[in-house]
């Protein structure tokens, strides 16, 4: 039996860690079980790599494009291999940074896959690889890997997932992407900068479907510009293996069966939570669905644990998981809470990005909340002018009478980084009249906030004017 710890951790991803590093800032003696490396999904598979190739193949894109501000340059080429290095340089990095954060705040990190077991002697257990570890609290947060489609084919060597696309040595000449969410749009805007033909098969109406529908619509026509092929409403019956190096992906869209064929397929049709060999028999929390249950401050149906991020189900995020861990550890401490877990921004690092936070207009409609709104088209902003930006716009939502901010939508440049404002507007209950108290600086992207602010009242300075609406 191994020594006991004030709080033992399963994973290591952006939610483990932080908790690791936020319980030990508390003085608490504090284990990290993960089976991989530190950083989990987002650091080794997932956030941090997808978007050091969107960086390397928008640059390469818009080397060709130069001309539209007179720079032009002939021979313009990428090498994929160095893309690839580019990307693994940018994770190790970043991963080695955390290992060096856990082992400087005295966290024990062990290597290996935790099972969370039966209480030993009314004490939290924990094996792993035949050892078991107690603990006054245990933090479960193993993360979710890609959904599988349950389909003829699934299994065939060129239809992968995230994670298989990634170990590519060489950028494909065709590839059929199945689902227009993040995941799908993100990868479409990799391998469309790079050249490859690309093809989006949605099952749902739209892509992009939990977003506003405006944001929807405009990432289809500028996709669409971009060579890409999408297709919404379409349901995937099967794949198949053509025998010359590609694969076919049968689908049924307006009640007619097609065919998408390319050299690999893309499953990006969500992802599961992993909670494979995570409980051992007679130690499983209550469960809802597929999830596992928690309460307000992420505790479990069993004393003393605790379960965050992809685990419970809602938004898929490593911001979210990350605030959940932190707030298990205040919990567990009794400590005062220090951050608003509900009120969590979203961004899609397509070109333009996308972000959102809080509801949308339709959305506080369905709820029957009577809003006000303003929206700023970016094409009267100057630094979008000077930059060329395509198809940007800020919206942003407001309760009516109180005109707190209930919500904003941005698809423009830089909009991942400025969704904080409205963040930070929600969390604090501001209103519209509190955000125009700020002035924002000339010539930036975040003039739109205000512009968008100011046209709730039909007050935008750089807008055709028109009548207030609610």
């Amino acid at each position: 039996m191994s020594d006991k710890f004030d709080l033992i951790i399963i994973g290591a991803g952006p939610g483990g860690y932080v908790a690791a590093i936020r319980a030990a800032q508390k003085g608490l003696n504090v284990a990290v079980i993960e089976c991989g490396r530190a950083g989990g999904t987002c650091l080794n598979r997932g956030c941090i790599p997808t978007k050091a190739m969107i960086h390397a193949s928008s640059l390469y894109r818009e080397m060709q494009e130069g001309g539209r501000f007179g720079v032009t340059a002939e021979g313009v080429s990428y090498d994929y291999g160095k893309i690839v290095e580019y990307k693994q340089e940018t994770v190790d990095t970043l991963v080695g940074g955390v290992e060096q954060l856990l082992k400087s705040n005295k966290v024990t990190f062990i290597e290996g896959k935790g099972t969370l077991m039966q209480p030993v002697d009314g004490v939290n257990a924990v094996s792993v690889g035949g050892e078991v570890y107690l603990a006054d609290n245990v933090i479960l947060a193993s993360g979710s890997k890609p959904a599988s489609l349950p389909i003829e084919g699934a299994d065939l060597p060129h239809v992968v997932n995230s994670d298989g696309l990634f170990e590519l040595d060489h950028a494909p000449e065709s590839l059929v992407i199945i689902g227009g969410g993040v995941i799908g749009v993100e990868f479409a805007t990799v391998f469309s900068n790079l050249g490859s033909t690309v093809t989006i098969l949605e099952a749902l109406p739209k892509i992009l479907d939990n977003f506003d529908k405006e944001i929807s619509q405009n990432l289809k026509m500028i996709l669409k510009k971009r060579g890409v092929d999408i297709h919404t409403s379409a349901m995937v019956k099967s794949f198949a293996d053509n025998g010359d190096g590609t694969v076919t992906a049968v689908y049924e869209e307006k009640e007619k069966e097609r065919a998408a064929s390319g050299e690999y397929i893309l499953v990006a049709a969500g992802r599961r939570p992993v909670t494979e060999g995570l409980f051992a028999e007679g130690a499983e929390p209550e469960m809802n669905g597929r999830y596992v249950k928690v309460d307000e401050n992420f505790r479990t149906s069993i004393p003393g644990v605790y379960a965050i991020g992809d685990l419970t189900g809602g938004i898929q995020l490593a911001h979210a998981a990350s605030v959940h861990g932190i707030r298990a550890v205040e919990a567990m401490t009794g400590s005062e809470a220090t951050v608003d877990v509900s009120v969590v921004p979203a961004g899609v690092y397509t070109d333009p990005e996308i972000a959102s936070v809080g509801i949308t207009e339709q959305q506080a409609k369905d709820q029957g909340i009577e809003v006000l709104t303003g929206k700023f088209i970016m094409s009267a902003n100057g630094k979008s002018l000077i930059t060329k930006e395509e198809r940007g716009f800020i919206k942003v939502v407001a309760e009516a009478g109180t005109e707190k901010i209930l919500g904003a939508q941005m698809m423009c440049a830089r909009a991942t980084d400025m969704i904080g404002e409205f963040t930070t507007a929600m969390v604090n209950g501001l209103t519209v009249p509190d955000m125009l108290l700020s002035i924002r600086s000339h010539p930036t992207y975040s003039e739109g906030i205000g512009e968008a602010l100011e046209d709730v009242h039909g007050m935008s300075l750089h807008t055709v004017p028109r009548p207030s609406r609610k």
